[in-house]
C-alpha cells in the first residue's frame, strides 16, 4: 500500500513537473498548493534529492525542480525511494528478502508465491510508468491552484 508520504512524494513531483525544466518553486509553494504539510514535505524532497530526483538551490530564487526530465524518471523509482521496496510481504521482496519465522517451506509456501505474483504486477506497472505519464493520465494538480502559487504568481508551465 502507498504510504501518506509516498502519496505526497508524488503530488511534489507531478507539481515540479508542471514548471519549466530549470525553474525552481520553494518548498512552501509545493506544500501549500498540495496540502502537504512543510515539515513532512521538507522531509521527503530531502530524500529525492539523495536519490538524485530532484534537485535543490538556497538563496533568492531557490527552491526545488526536478533533476532530470518527467520522461526519464520512473514511479517505481519513486515509491521506492521514499516508501522501500513494493511487496507486500517480506519474504516476497527481491530487495529487503526475509524469511518469515512461522514458514516451514519457503519455496512451496502458497502465500509467499502469491505476494511474489503481486510484487511482479505491481513493479511491472510502475516501473513502466514515468512522472511524464503520470501527470499526463492524472492532471498536474487541483484546478483551483493548479496556475497559481503561494503568492498568488501564475506558475512557469513546463514544456514537454
Amino acid at each position: 500500500m502507498l504510504t501518506a508520504k509516498g502519496k505526497y512524494g508524488l503530488k511534489a513531483l507531478a507539481h515540479l513537473a508542471a514548471l519549466e525544466p530549470e525553474a525552481t518553486t520553494p518548498a512552501i509553494d509545493i506544500a501549500e498548493a498540495n496540502g502537504i504539510p512543510k515539515k513532512f514535505l521538507d522531509a521527503i524532497l530531502g530524500e529525492l534529492r539523495n536519490a538524485g530526483i530532484v534537485r535543490s538551490r538556497k538563496g533568492p530564487g531557490g527552491g526545488y525542480r526536478l533533476a532530470r526530465a518527467p520522461k526519464q524518471i520512473r514511479i517505481g523509482q519513486v515509491i521506492r525511494t521514499i516508501d522501500g521496496p513494493l511487496a507486500p510481504i517480506a519474504c516476497a521482496s527481491r530487495t529487503a528478502y526475509q524469511p518469515c519465522r512461522d514458514c516451514k517451506d519457503i519455496k512451496g509456501c502458497a502465500v509467499r508465491l502469491m505476494m511474489t505474483k503481486v510484487r511482479d504486477a505491481m513493479s511491472d506497472v510502475l516501473d513502466r510508468v514515468t512522472l511524464a505519464d503520470m501527470v499526463a493520465t492524472g492532471g498536474r494538480r487541483p484546478a483551483a491552484n493548479a496556475a497559481r502559487g503561494r503568492r498568488g504568481k501564475a506558475l512557469p508551465k513546463r514544456k514537454s
